[in-house]
């Protein structure tokens, strides 16, 4: 006895839509998006950072009216018998100029 494939055609169609518009946008991300690189400088910085949170201004960058701002936490979680460290760091810098148009 023969199967009726026909009604099964339209969900076979929107699948494979689907999966060809998933597949070309991974395609398209894949193509745009910077590797990436680690610059051991920026590694020991963020090593050397203590923790918690701060908040400055240095007195050399005032006519770039800029901020400095890091963080860093350090914390140890036992879960299910395993345990994990996090050590999340982060450096931020804001800096306002004005330009001549």
């Amino acid at each position: 006895m023969p199967l009726p494939f026909a009604p099964l055609l339209p969900i076979a169609l929107r699948l494979g839509a689907v999966a060809t518009t998933t597949w070309a946008l991974a395609r398209i991300m894949q193509d745009r998006v910077h590797p990436g690189r680690t610059d051991q400088r920026a590694e020991d910085a963020l090593d050397d950072l203590d923790e918690g949170l701060t908040l400055h201004r240095p007195a050399d960058r005032a006519e770039d009216r800029q901020t400095n701002a890091t963080a860093r936490l350090r914390r140890v979680i036992r879960l299910r018998g395993q345990v994990w460290e996090l050590d999340a760091g982060l450096l931020a810098r804001v800096r306002l100029r004005q330009r001549p148009e």
